[in-house]
């Protein structure tokens, strides 16, 4: 087995490097651009129309809102937020790589999932390939293993943020605008199909379907191959306090920006929102925008709650990824 995953592993560099490498096209660029522009051209649009309607500027306007609401309480409330998410994210890791690959302590792992929060400032996927190089070069642990458990911590971070949206929209349907609930009304069956799909991926990986297709013996997908269904279940179960912790946090941290809002009527946004600012597309600046949509009679509370929200969380996780980043840095070159 050792002898078959050596000669793969030299194998799969040679094929990779002789493929042509693809220019990144410039209309899908053009296309994030216009996309991220018309996000803030409609924002623009509704928080001028509210700073008019009071006979303010939209200057005066939002520097009211942000003059109204109770920071130090908000600032204690993320920053203990944002550190129990990190101890979360720390531990889904650690026992994801304990799984697949070899057992790993929480405390060798906290340093690279910091560090690699820096870069998830720009892209949170790319930060989990950093996560795979440094284990790849620190601890020795083949690349291609490591990156496919990151594969399958991405992999299940989907399933995991729609099987709440879908437990948010069971409980909390009747609390959302009725301009947004024909479009929330669609995860159900989002969540039924990909319920199917998964079953098929766990059986073809399993081997009950398509026993002899060699797409599966990749070693990227080595994280599948090796798991069970139970490791999704685990996964959802361990991930979990995060969002829960997270409905509580956004519910009260509302509050301080002086908007109404309990915890059932947060339950099916947050997912969905989560899942949003996730993607590396113009969804990042549609998830602020996001938010004065589902209250549509707090524009201005709702642009400053967004925009403040999404940006000091990855802001301060980054500043959490500084503090480990000298022994990452020691660890990974000395």
């Amino acid at each position: 087995m050792t002898d078959e995953i050596e000669s793969n592993t030299d194998a799969e560099p040679e094929i990779e490097n002789s493929a042509p490498k693809k220019k990144k096209s410039p209309i899908g660029r053009a296309i994030f651009l216009l996309l991220t522009a018309a996000c803030f051209v409609y924002l623009y649009y509704r928080l001028n129309g509210a700073a008019m309607r009071e006979g303010l500027s939209l200057v005066d306007y939002m520097s009211g809102v942000f003059a109204s609401v109770d920071w130090v309480p908000w600032l204690f409330l993320m920053i203990g937020y944002s550190l129990f998410y990190f101890v979360i994210d720390t531990l889904v890791v650690t026992k994801a790589i304990g799984w697949f690959i070899e057992p790993i302590k929480f405390r060798d792992i906290a340093p690279i999932r910091a560090s690699a929060y820096i870069i998830s400032v720009f892209n949170e996927q790319i930060g989990k390939g950093a996560m795979a190089y440094y284990l790849n070069k620190r601890d020795q642990i083949p690349g291609w293993e490591v990156g496919s458990v990151m594969l399958f911590i991405m992999f299940c971070e989907i399933y995991y943020l729609l099987i709440w949206a879908t437990i948010g929209f069971a409980f909390g349907a009747d609390t959302l605008p009725e301009n947004l609930r024909d479009t929330f009304a669609l995860i159900p069956y989002i969540a039924l199909a990909a319920s199917i799909f998964l079953i098929g991926w766990i059986a073809y990986f399993r081997g009950m379907i398509l026993p002899n297709n060699k797409f599966k013996d990749r070693r990227i997908f080595h994280a599948f191959r090796n798991a069970l269904p139970w490791h999704y279940g685990a996964f959802f179960l361990l991930r979990s306090p995060a969002l829960l912790a997270a409905v509580i946090v956004y519910t009260t941290a509302l509050n301080l920006f002086g908007v109404e809002a309990s915890l059932l009527t947060l339950l099916p946004y947050l997912p969905v929102i989560f899942f949003a600012a996730a993607v590396p597309t113009p969804m990042r600046a549609a998830a602020i925008t996001f938010w004065v949509l589902l209250f549509p009679d707090n524009e201005g509370q709702m642009a400053a709650f967004g925009f403040v929200q999404h940006n000091f969380f990855i802001l301060f996780n980054a500043a959490i990824g500084l503090v480990f980043w000298r022994r990452a840095q020691r660890e990974l070159f000395d």
